[in-house]
């Protein structure tokens, strides 16, 4: 889980550099799903989706009582299914249906968004009642928060560089998302 939240982070940041025809402060990530490199970027987010799915299962698994919400795995794999969406819809729907194509890609994106930052505090908050994860919650708490309130800041200040917010709320859930990750990933060795 970790190698494929660091492979997309990668090939974002890598992205950012390697094209120089997009102002990375303007330009939302989708931007460089098309054009040069545009495949290594749809790969990075199928990868990302599955990361996604993965993680989302393994903290519901290693949950115990109140700790086991079925809500966020839900919203968690609804995201990946969203963040995929917009990877395979960005590949093939622009040429076949130029104009279903926006739609589909926006609505994939802003449910991608919404839900995985809704899972994100949802999970979170069931953090704090498993003492497995009260180590982490209170960062993971208010990380979560931090990533919601930037996402609808981002949606509702239109006057900001729009690539540049975007990617910070990306990276702030990717941030999360890996936190979350090396914290299972240690629980084992703690809890033998």
């Amino acid at each position: 889980m970790l190698a494929a939240l660091l492979l997309f982070a990668a090939t974002a940041a890598w992205l950012q550099i390697a094209r120089t025809d997009l102002d990375w402060t303007r330009a939302t990530l989708s931007l460089y799903l098309h054009g040069p490199h545009g495949l290594w970027l749809r790969g990075a987010y199928c990868v990302l989706a599955v990361a996604i799915v993965v993680l989302a299962t393994a903290l519901y698994a290693q949950a115990h009582g109140a700790a086991r919400r079925g809500l966020p795995l839900a919203l968690f794999c609804v995201a990946g299914i969203g963040l995929a969406t917009v990877a395979v819809g960005d590949s093939w729907l622009p040429q076949r249906a130029p104009a279903l194509a926006p739609l589909v890609h926006a609505l994939a994106a802003q449910t991608a968004f919404l839900c995985v930052t809704t899972a994100m505090l949802l999970q979170a908050w069931c953090f704090g009642r498993d003492r497995r994860w009260r180590g982490v919650h209170r960062l993971a708490w208010w990380w979560a928060w931090l990533v919601f309130a930037g996402l609808w800041l981002h949606v509702l200040w239109r006057d900001t560089p729009r690539g540049l917010g975007q990617k910070a709320v990306i990276a702030l859930v990717v941030g999360w998302l890996a936190l979350a990750a090396l914290q299972l990933w240690r629980q084992p060795r703690r809890h033998r």
